[in-house]
C-alpha cells in the first residue's frame, strides 16, 4: 500500500512540475513528495541511516552502483530533464564535482521519470562530468523508503563513507550549502 501511495505521489510531481520554496522538510520514513528550498540538512553520524542498494543501468550504456562507490562519500543527485530548478542547479552539481574528485567525492546523478532522448539531451548539454543512472520508473527513489527519502525533484543526497546518508537537499542546491555540506561530510 505505501509503494503504491508513492507512486501517486511521483506522478503528481511529474505532473506538477518540480520543487519550488517551502519550509519544512519531511522526516525518516515519510515518503510525500514535497517543494523543497534547496537548504542543506546534514544529519548527525549517530542518527544516520544505511543507503539502500542503488544500482542499474547509466544513460551512456554503462551500468553504476553505489556499492562500487563504497568507502568514498558520493553525492547523489536526482532529476529530469523536464524539471526547470534542476537545469538551474546543473551547473553548481558540476563544478563542486569537478572542485572534489581529486578528494574523493564521487557524484552520481539519477534520471528521474524522463523519456532518455531527453534525458541524454540534457546530459550533452551540461557535460557533468560524472554518471547518471536512468531510472524512468522511478524504482531508485523508492528504495529509499524508510530510510532519508529524496522527496523532491531535484534532491541531492550525499552519502557518508560507511554508507549512510549523511545530509539531504530539497530542491535546487545552492553552491556554497553543497560544497560546504560535501566538505563537511568528507571531513568527519
Amino acid at each position: 500500500m505505501r509503494a503504491a501511495s508513492l507512486a501517486l505521489a511521483l506522478l503528481a510531481v511529474v505532473a506538477t512540475g518540480c520543487a519550488a520554496g517551502q519550509d519544512g522538510q519531511p522526516q525518516a520514513g515519510d515518503t510525500r513528495f514535497v517543494a523543497g528550498d534547496g537548504k542543506m540538512t546534514i544529519f548527525a553520524a549517530a542518527d544516520r541511516k544505511p543507503a539502500p542498494v542503488i544500482e542499474g543501468p547509466t544513460l551512456d550504456g554503462g551500468t553504476a552502483s553505489l556499492k562500487a562507490l563504497q568507502g568514498k562519500v558520493v553525492v547523489l543527485n536526482f532529476w529530469a530533464s523536464w524539471c526547470n530548478p534542476c537545469r538551474a542547479e546543473a551547473p553548481i552539481l558540476k563544478d563542486v564535482a569537478a572542485k572534489t574528485k581529486a578528494s574523493g567525492v564521487e557524484f552520481l546523478g539519477i534520471d528521474f521519470k524522463d523519456s532518455k532522448a531527453e534525458a541524454l539531451a540534457f546530459e550533452k548539454s551540461e557535460q557533468p562530468g560524472y554518471p547518471s543512472l536512468f531510472d524512468q520508473p522511478g524504482r531508485l527513489a523508492l528504495a529509499f523508503q524508510g530510510t532519508i527519502p529524496p522527496a523532491a525533484i531535484p534532491s541531492t543526497l550525499i552519502i557518508d563513507e560507511q554508507g549512510r546518508i549523511a545530509a539531504r537537499a530539497l530542491g535546487a542546491v545552492k553552491y556554497t550549502d553543497l560544497m560546504n555540506a560535501v566538505t563537511k561530510v568528507r571531513d568527519e
